[in-house]
């Protein structure tokens, strides 16, 4: 883990590089677009390091949530040396999956992994963009561990606290490099 003022640094490196739009998807809703940040390579490869360093050793898999935790964990996992295992929106994927429905703050999803995704024990981190309501993180906890692998924690590069996503996921090891 980075000393503190590492970890304040890298959370000023992200919020730089984030920008805000407004009533975007719908009205009322204050949308952090990530697009600066995964168009710098210098920022976007401090923050990935910054993740990969603080779980070295701990994990063989990385998971990621469609669309943007796959922008994030995919060359997160290849920084690290491990497996991708990407979690779509339902429809998206070939062959026998287990499929979650959930909650997000502007309306309703479902989200499917292969029921071979994960090896029996897999010890996995699970990352996306934006920690909100919980309702996707949660989801994906669940599909996870009903492969049969072992979610060892959650990293967000965003967490909108006032939405209180974190008590969906009582227990978990969530992290969360800019908290809103």
């Amino acid at each position: 883990m980075p000393e503190q003022g590492a970890a304040e640094r890298i959370a000023q490196v992200l919020a730089s590089r984030t920008r805000e739009v407004p009533d975007f998807p719908k009205p009322g809703v204050l949308f952090k677009d990530l697009t600066p940040l995964f168009r710098d390579p210098e920022a976007f490869g401090v923050v990935l390091d910054d993740i990969a360093g603080r779980w070295a050793g701990k994990v063989d898999v990385v998971a990621g949530v469609e669309a943007r935790g796959f922008i994030l964990g995919a060359p997160l996992a290849l920084r690290m040396g491990l497996g991708f295992v990407p979690i779509r929106k339902a429809g998206k994927l070939p062959g026998e999956t287990h499929t979650r429905s959930y909650d997000l703050e502007y309306g309703t999803a479902t989200i499917e992994v292969t029921t071979d995704a994960f090896a029996a024990g897999h010890r996995v981190l699970l990352v996306d963009d934006v920690l909100a309501t919980g309702g996707t993180a949660a989801a994906a906890c669940e599909l996870i561990e009903g492969a049969g692998a072992e979610v060892m924690g959650l990293e967000m590069l965003l967490e909108l606290s006032f939405l209180q996503g974190r008590d969906k996921l009582p227990g978990r090891d969530v992290r969360a490099i800019l908290i809103d």
